[in-house]
């Protein structure tokens, strides 16, 4: 790399008149606002005229787009540049939704008779606890609605399956309130309440009734015929009653029979 020597401004007034010292050959340098940060020591603000001058999305944009829930490497994608660009605009605004996600654990969720003396995060862990289910491996989030207000996210995996619990955020005294926007943040809320995904999968696998079929007789097919059992019993010849001989005697019918 060449060293230069600023010669003077040039008779335009907009550049600047650099020499190489060596081969004598000399350049001109926009005196624009990127040389003025330079000259300022000013990296933040040489970052910002980088993303202007390479992308139609300016840093106000970029730090929209973040506090509406979007990720840095989303906006690097949009923007078309690197993501390390984004970064310094992003970071701030990360701070904000991770301060804001951890201040909504501290709010409490409002009931029908009015806000639950514990708080969002004192139940949630509670939920975890009673479904056996590892309330560390969770993950708190939290970005700004369409109409500005904050919505927090819970996001967890149970199985094989990617879960995730939306409430609405609004900051106030004794930390404010929140509101189940889903029916995951109202499971989480209610924890002895059946989990909507057990519910699916319990209706799923409910048996249906089966009809008893009445019992077939066996058939032996070894068993031999029995040539007794089709003949019919004699039946039993009727005698008239004989006189005992001291009925005879006593001039008597008898009773015997």
């Amino acid at each position: 790399m060449r060293t230069l020597r600023v010669v003077g401004l040039h008779e335009d007034g907009k550049s600047i008149v650099c020499e190489d010292p060596a081969r004598r050959e000399r350049f001109l340098l926009p005196a624009d606002e990127k040389l003025r940060a330079a000259v300022r020591g000013d990296v933040p603000r040489l970052g910002q005229i980088e993303i202007e001058t390479e992308s139609q999305m300016r840093p106000r944009e970029i730090q929209a787009r973040i506090r509406a829930g979007e990720s840095v490497q989303q906006v690097a994608d949009t923007a078309g540049v690197a993501v390390e660009r984004v970064e310094r605009f992003a970071y701030p605004v990360l701070l904000e939704r991770s301060r804001t996600a951890e201040l909504a654990q501290s709010a409490h969720p409002v009931r029908e008779d009015g806000p639950d003396v514990r708080t969002l995060g004192e139940i949630v862990a509670y939920a975890f606890g009673v479904r056996g289910q590892d309330y560390s491996q969770a993950t708190w989030d939290a970005w700004r609605g369409d109409d500005g207000r904050w919505i927090v996210a819970l996001r967890w995996t149970a199985g094989r399956s990617d879960n995730a619990a939306h409430w609405q955020f609004s900051a106030g005294a004794h930390g404010g309130t929140v509101t189940a926007l889903d029916e995951h943040a109202e499971d989480l809320l209610d924890p002895h309440r059946t989990p909507r995904t057990l519910r699916a999968v319990e209706a799923e696998v409910e048996p249906e009734p089966v009809a008893e079929e009445p019992a077939q007789p066996t058939l032996d097919i070894d068993a031999q015929p029995d040539p007794s059992a089709a003949k019919p019993k004699p039946k039993k010849k009727s005698h008239p009653a004989v006189p005992a001989w001291e009925d005879v005697l006593l001039g008597v019918r008898s009773q015997r029979g």
